[in-house]
This record gives C-alpha cells, structure tokens and sequence, in this order.
C-alpha cells in the first residue's frame, strides 16, 4: 500500500489534493483534541465575538498548518509528512501545558475565556514560533 500511495502522490495534481486532505483531516482532529484539553468551548465562544479565543484558536490552526508545511517540504511521503505532523503537534501541545504550568499567577483558559486579549495574543504567538522551531527539526 505505501507504495501505491507514493505513485498517486506522484502526480502533482493528485500530490496536491492528497496533501491537502490529510492536512484538514489532520487540523480537524488536532482541534478536536486542543478542544478536549481546554476549559472552554473555542467555537461557542468565537459565536459570542470572544476575540482572545479566535486569536488563540488562530495560532493554533497557523502552528498546526506551518508544521505541515514543513512535514510536506522536507519529507518524500505523506505518510512520513503525517507522521512528522503528528510529532510536532505533540510538541505544540507539550508548549501549550508548559505555558500553563509557568503562568502561575492566573488561568490560561481562564484568562482565554474571559476574553483577555493579551493573553489571547500571547498563547496565538506562542502557537506560531513554536510551529516555526519544531517545523526547523524536521528532517
């Protein structure tokens, strides 16, 4: 199967439209679990104008998006470009609970929640460099 996989990536249309896919795929169910792990719920809050969780909701599709491209950049499969994806997600998410952990004056998500866009801003450029150094460790 890894072979045939390879030969239709081969060509750049259907490369294209593959990459594609298992891209949204891929940022669809890392969102589901970014989801999971906050207090809050980003899109109900996003439909309330809350705009510190569209900021860090933002950065995280960017960081997921930007470790794509790096995956897809420097790897000749999409198999090894999903799974490279896939580690640098684990990485965005070992940040995310870091900047928890060294923020101990306040809440993260509750700080998200209650719209305070400075921390809003912080967690999307926090998301963004991160998804920039990870994705400059792929091989």
């Amino acid at each position: 199967m890894y072979e045939e996989v390879n030969q239709l990536v081969s060509n750049p249309y259907l490369g294209a439209l593959a990459y594609f896919s298992v891209a949204v795929v891929a940022v669809i169910v890392f969102l589901t679990i970014f989801e999971i792990v906050t207090k809050y719920n980003d899109w109900e809050e996003i439909k309330r104008g809350n705009v510190s969780v569209a900021m860090a909701t933002g950065g995280k599709i960017f960081g997921i998006c930007n470790l794509f491209r790096f995956a897809i950049e420097n790897n000749d499969s999409l198999i090894r470009s999903l799974i490279w994806a896939g580690y640098g997600f684990l990485l965005l998410m070992a940040a995310y609970f870091i900047f928890e952990f060294l923020t101990p004056y306040f809440k993260i998500d509750e700080e998200i929640q209650k719209d305070n866009r400075a921390v809003g801003l912080l967690s999307l450029m926090i998301s963004v460099s991160i998804s920039y150094v990870v994705g400059a460790c792929v091989p």
